[in-house]
């Protein structure tokens, strides 16, 4: 098992930055795919991004590329979330998972662990 706990949210205004951390615990981090994910207030949980193992190859939803990167530091059992440029519909519940799976999913239900979240509130 792995626990995620993720921090970095906050209140921030439209073109600003925030770096959102999630720190893992338990067994071994590499041995996991990573994503971020996303959940609006009445929507759906959204994919955000996902970073593989070694963070050599990373994946990311159209409404946020050239915008976010991820990226992980094993060595910490630390993957992030760089968000730049954010606007108003980037306001969320961000969450990280974790996926011992061979490749990387944009499906919340291919994500075995979860963090409990971090609010990102962007205004206009």
């Amino acid at each position: 098992q792995v626990q995620l706990v993720e921090s970095g949210g906050g209140l921030v205004q439209a073109g600003g930055s925030l770096r959102l951390s999630c720190a893992a615990s338990g067994r071994t981090f590499s041995t996991y795919i990573m994503g971020w994910f996303r959940q609006a207030p009445g929507k759906e949980r959204d994919f955000v991004g996902a970073i593989s193992r070694l963070g050599r190859n990373t994946y990311y939803a159209d409404s946020v590329k050239g915008r976010f990167t991820i990226s992980r530091d094993n060595a910490k059992n630390t993957v992030y979330l760089q968000m730049n440029s954010l606007k108003p519909e980037d306001t969320a519940v961000y969450y990280c998972a974790a996926t011992t799976k061979l490749v990387a999913s944009r499906s919340a239900y291919e994500y075995d662990y979860w963090g409990q979240g971090t609010q990102v509130t962007v205004s206009s």
